[in-house]
């Protein structure tokens, strides 16, 4: 099984398939392009015939960039709040705190939110209903596009160090500190959003 995971690592192919999971992430949270980023960037260090780096970075980037794009164009278009993978209370709670994100905090937001899986999708989209500057979300995007793949390749890269020898075992070690690290950051951000005392209000509709 190790093999064969590390022999695919090392395709070519396995940089298309990043991209892939990048841009469909963007607008699709249930696919796990963070995981893949650092499962990657593990793996970059390990011995043999392993995926470069920089290519792991890049493409990831681009692909993050290109499904933010998607989702800012998605979120112009239709009403967001209709969408299926919205309809629940916790997706309706995530618009509600996009949307007030980016009334009370502004363009700053559109780059913390990338971190978040579902929360980056919530604030594209939001921004898009919005009719946020499109300009001004290309170049905020594109530095949250490569801000968040050198993010989740320093976490495969410090894993596949600290467990030198053992490459599978640090890409899924990297994959659930990735994980943990989400998950305080997406409590972080909610806490600046709302303030220490101001409890949270939802804001008027999108659309």
């Amino acid at each position: 099984m190790e093999a064969w995971a590390l022999g695919l690592a090392g395709s070519p192919w396995v940089l298309l398939v990043m991209y892939l999971f990048a841009t469909v992430d963007g607008f699709f949270p249930p696919i796990p392009s963070e995981s893949l980023v650092i499962a990657l960037a593990a793996l970059s260090v390990a011995p043999g015939d392993r995926p470069a780096l920089l290519p792991v970075i890049l493409v990831a980037a681009a692909g993050a960039f290109t499904g933010d794009q998607i989702a800012y164009t998605i979120g112009g278009r239709v009403d967001v709040r209709r969408l299926r993978i919205f309809r629940g209370p916790r997706s309706q709670a995530a618009l509600d705190w996009a949307q007030r994100a980016l009334t009370e905090r502004g363009a700053s937001f559109i780059i913390a939110g990338r971190y978040i899986p579902v929360g980056r999708v919530a604030v594209n989209m939001t921004a898009g209903a919005l009719h946020f500057s499109r300009r001004t979300f290309v170049g905020l995007d594109a530095v949250a596009s490569i801000t968040w793949a050198c993010y989740g390749a320093a976490i495969g890269v410090g894993a596949g160090r600290v467990l030198q020898g053992h490459p599978i075992v640090a890409m899924l070690a990297g994959v659930v500190g990735g994980m943990v690290i989400g998950l305080l950051v997406d409590t972080a951000l909610g806490w600046w959003v709302r303030g220490p005392r101001r409890p949270a209000t939802r804001s008027g509709p999108l659309r």
